[in-house]
């Protein structure tokens, strides 16, 4: 028995370290001001959800286009250097878990923007993708 709960938290530990690689990949792409790679992270099901102060969004096409209206990836001093720090990490089952972090944009002119985060993963063919995320 005891075997078994250390194979547990083993494998928890590696979905949390391929999460992380996920998420890294993701910043890496928002600070290269490349959009369409910042969100390879997330699912290209068609229900895929983001919400924010502006309410919900549904798939990545729909997620481009608002990060698109309200960033410019051409322009680092507007876009801002991306960081997230994780919180949380939860396993919600199988193939899902639960990522809670804080993220924050730091601009040239000194000033940040910053709030909480908080994703649902799914592990597809693709490796883990983001099905759901709130952030404000």
């Amino acid at each position: 028995m005891l075997w078994m709960i250390g194979a547990l938290v083993a494998a928890q530990a590696s979905e949390a370290t391929a999460i992380d690689a996920a998420m890294a990949q993701s910043i890496t792409g928002w600070n290269a001001g490349q959009v369409d790679r910042f969100l390879e992270v997330y699912s290209d099901a068609p229900e895929t959800s983001f919400v924010a102060g502006e309410g919900l969004v549904r798939g990545k096409p729909a997620m481009k286009a608002r990060y698109q209206t309200r960033y410019s990836f051409d322009d680092p001093a507007k876009r801002g250097v991306l960081t997230i720090e994780r919180l949380d990490y939860r396993p919600l089952g199988r193939g899902y878990a639960l990522y809670i972090g804080r993220y924050t944009l730091s601009y040239p002119d000194g000033h940040t923007a910053s709030g909480p985060t908080s994703v649902v993963f799914h592990h597809e063919a693709g490796g883990w993708k983001i099905i759901a995320d709130h952030s404000s």
